[in-house]
């Protein structure tokens, strides 16, 4: 277990508060984040770049609630935000705006007038067509937009195809051939101020370091080539992608990862910027659920959960591994045998691990969903008419509610009827041949 979940007589805890408590209060099945987890992390990744570490904007993407990212306020972290509702919910949790970063392919005209609005650090750019549409914005606006042009590397990141941004195949980015002119371009566009280059190559990398070290090798060789024209580069954000132990990864750490960022760019006097997301909170986070039934097939165990795919969409999606942990420690031998631990959702593919080898497990018991602070609760959804989850932050012997599970009269009071329904429809004909 991750270090924020370590036991307390023999049950799994967030920090200092037993799960089983949570779950009694609360009720199952939950998302609970250790605060202190969160915060170690943070403070690991940054140290690693010292004496002077870059802008670290955390990737609201990763886990955009409040709590969660006043946290990171605290901690004097920026925000990469990829959605004007995340771009607000960086600026209700407290993160200034000078500190935040607009990455996404598809911005609209309203996202991008509320970037100029709210004064951010950049926005970064993917194609020429958003170049002109952000010039457009700010002769409207009668503001100055700072812009990263997002190159796009050409670089496999050795990752999920789902997750993969930094191909040529990839919607992302301006192709790094075209990436000189997109910058000429930029810089002669009225009410653009192009300040640097952009990149993030996919997340969850594999390969160590080598995709980074040549996706920045890349990148610093166009910084050179860009102020060889004359120029000016003045900042380089190497987006996100550092990745967590899911299973058997072995994934670089954040001093070796800062090494190399220092060793390609110190030498060419730029500002750093990097958008860490699931690396600071992947591990700080779990899903808690209790265990419905055993059901024993003729040739498969089945542990049924009330937690299903709309909670934890990621096995469903990328085949994804979370361990799954008895939150009271099976006794010292316990046999293990393998079993499915699937939801209760009408999919087949509502299953969290298939032949998975677990201890023996009876209706009641509670299990935690590992790894999970990081894409979890911000791809839950309502399928099949179910409750989102709430989320808890616990720190210390302290807990709290963080989103509350809605009501159904909330999830119905979503929809509307129209007071002319009944009158859009015939009533049916009777059948051929009915008396």
């Amino acid at each position: 277990m991750p270090d924020g979940f370590r036991c307390r007589g023999g049950e799994l805890c967030a920090d200092g508060v037993k799960l089983a408590d949570i779950a009694a209060a609360v009720g199952t099945p939950f998302y609970v984040y250790s605060a202190g987890m969160i915060a170690a992390r943070y403070r690991r990744f940054a140290a690693a770049f010292a004496p002077a570490p870059p802008l670290i904007c955390f990737a609201v993407k990763a886990n955009s609630n409040l709590a969660v990212l006043r946290l990171f306020a605290a901690l004097g972290a920026g925000a990469d935000v990829v959605s004007e509702g995340e771009l607000r919910r960086a600026l209700a949790a407290g993160i200034p705006p000078q500190r935040i970063v607009f990455s996404g392919v598809g911005k609209s005209g309203a996202e991008l007038d509320a970037a100029l609005a709210a004064g951010i650090h950049q926005i970064n750019a993917e194609s020429v067509a958003e170049l002109r549409r952000l010039s457009e914005a700010t002769a409207a606006s009668g503001t100055t937009a700072r812009v990263a042009i997002r190159v796009n590397p050409d670089v496999d990141a050795l990752t999920h195809a789902k997750i993969a941004t930094g191909k040529r195949e990839n919607k992302f980015g301006i192709d790094i051939d075209e990436a000189v002119d997109a910058y000429r371009f930029a810089a002669a566009l009225p009410g653009i101020e192009p300040v640097g280059l952009a990149v993030h190559i996919g997340s969850q990398t594999g390969g160590g370091l080598g995709p980074f070290a040549e996706a920045f090798g890349r990148l610093a060789g166009l910084v050179g080539e860009l102020r060889g024209l004359g120029l000016a580069v003045r900042r380089v954000d190497l987006g996100g992608g550092l990745g967590i132990r899911y299973h058997h990864e072995t994934p670089p750490e954040p001093a070796d990862y800062a090494r190399l960022v220092l060793g390609i760019f110190g030498p060419l006097d730029v500002e750093i910027a990097c958008e860490p997301g699931r690396v600071l909170v992947g591990p700080a986070g779990v899903l808690v659920a209790r265990v419905i039934d055993v059901k024993q097939g003729r040739s498969r165990r089945f542990v049924i959960l009330d937690a299903a795919m709309n909670d934890l969409l990621r096995p469903a999606l990328y085949d994804a591994w979370h361990d799954i942990v008895p939150v009271r420690l099976p006794e010292a031998g316990a046999v293990l045998s393998p079993a499915d631990v699937v939801g209760p959702v009408c999919e087949s593919g509502d299953a969290f691990a298939v032949a998975r080898d677990l201890p023996p497990l009876a209706a009641g018991d509670l299990v935690a969903l590992t790894d999970a602070g990081a894409y979890g609760a911000v791809m839950s959804s309502t399928y099949n008419s179910r409750l989102l989850v709430p989320e808890v932050l616990a720190a210390g012997d302290r807990y709290a509610v963080v989103r509350p599970r809605p009501s159904y009269e909330d999830l119905l009071n979503m929809d509307a009827v129209p007071e002319w329904i009944d009158d859009a429809v015939s009533p049916l004909e009777p059948a051929p041949g009915a008396a």
